[in-house]
Protein backbone atom coordinates (compact mmCIF):
# COMPACT_ATOMS: atom_id res chain seq x y z
CA UNK A 1 0.00 0.00 0.00
CA UNK A 2 0.92 3.53 -0.32
CA UNK A 3 0.15 6.40 1.72
CA UNK A 4 0.84 10.11 3.04
CA UNK A 5 2.68 10.26 6.76
CA UNK A 6 -0.08 12.26 8.42
CA UNK A 7 2.27 12.59 12.10
CA UNK A 8 4.97 12.05 13.19
CA UNK A 9 6.23 12.72 17.39
CA UNK A 10 10.24 12.22 17.04
CA UNK A 11 10.29 12.16 20.79
CA UNK A 12 7.82 8.94 20.76
CA UNK A 13 9.93 7.29 18.00
CA UNK A 14 5.64 6.53 16.26
CA UNK A 15 3.42 8.33 14.26
CA UNK A 16 0.16 7.95 11.71
CA UNK A 17 -0.30 7.72 7.91
CA UNK A 18 -2.99 8.96 6.32
CA UNK A 19 -5.66 6.89 5.69
CA UNK A 20 -8.45 8.63 3.32
CA UNK A 21 -11.20 9.24 5.53
CA UNK A 22 -10.41 5.49 7.25
CA UNK A 23 -8.62 5.34 11.07
CA UNK A 24 -5.34 6.80 10.82
CA UNK A 25 -2.52 3.73 10.18
CA UNK A 26 -0.48 3.55 13.11
CA UNK A 27 3.67 3.42 12.27
CA UNK A 28 6.71 2.87 14.75
CA UNK A 29 10.59 3.72 14.49
CA UNK A 30 10.91 -0.53 14.80
CA UNK A 31 9.07 -0.90 11.54
CA UNK A 32 10.60 1.35 9.67
CA UNK A 33 13.18 -0.04 6.60
CA UNK A 34 16.39 1.92 5.81
CA UNK A 35 15.20 5.05 8.17
CA UNK A 36 15.36 5.97 11.17
CA UNK A 37 12.36 8.67 10.88
CA UNK A 38 9.93 10.23 9.21
CA UNK A 39 8.75 13.44 8.01
CA UNK A 40 5.10 14.84 7.15
CA UNK A 41 3.70 14.82 3.78
CA UNK A 42 6.32 12.43 2.52
CA UNK A 43 4.79 9.07 0.88
CA UNK A 44 5.97 5.94 1.90
CA UNK A 45 4.98 1.86 0.59
CA UNK A 46 3.72 -0.47 3.64
CA UNK A 47 2.15 -3.54 4.68
CA UNK A 48 -0.98 -2.93 6.68
CA UNK A 49 -1.88 -5.17 9.83
CA UNK A 50 -4.50 -5.64 12.43
CA UNK A 51 -3.00 -5.39 15.86
CA UNK A 52 -5.36 -4.90 19.06
CA UNK A 53 -8.51 -3.20 16.76
CA UNK A 54 -5.54 -0.99 14.89
CA UNK A 55 -4.42 -0.78 11.99
CA UNK A 56 -0.27 -0.39 11.79
CA UNK A 57 2.25 -0.31 9.68
CA UNK A 58 4.75 -2.62 8.43
CA UNK A 59 8.00 -2.78 6.35
CA UNK A 60 7.60 0.54 5.95
CA UNK A 61 9.71 2.55 3.53
CA UNK A 62 10.08 5.57 1.66
CA UNK A 63 8.16 5.51 -1.37
CA UNK A 64 10.09 6.68 -5.28
CA UNK A 65 6.63 8.84 -5.88
CA UNK A 66 7.30 12.42 -6.50
CA UNK A 67 6.02 15.00 -3.75
CA UNK A 68 3.74 17.82 -4.73
CA UNK A 69 7.36 20.40 -6.16
CA UNK A 70 8.00 17.51 -8.20
CA UNK A 71 10.85 16.31 -6.47
CA UNK A 72 11.68 12.80 -5.32
CA UNK A 73 10.80 11.70 -1.27
CA UNK A 74 14.85 10.24 -1.52
CA UNK A 75 16.25 13.41 -2.38
CA UNK A 76 18.15 14.00 0.32
CA UNK A 77 20.90 16.81 -1.08
CA UNK A 78 20.90 20.33 -0.08
CA UNK A 79 18.33 23.01 -1.05
CA UNK A 80 19.14 24.89 -3.93
CA UNK A 81 20.05 28.30 -3.06
CA UNK A 82 17.09 31.10 -4.41
CA UNK A 83 17.88 34.96 -4.21
CA UNK A 84 15.25 36.45 -1.78
CA UNK A 85 14.43 40.69 -1.31
CA UNK A 86 16.16 41.52 1.67
CA UNK A 87 13.86 44.06 3.45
Amino acid sequence: MQTVVKKWFRDKDSGFLDNKGGPDIVVRKADLVDCQFLKVGVTVEFECHIEKQMLVARKVRLSNQKNSDGQNNRNHGPKPFRFGVMT
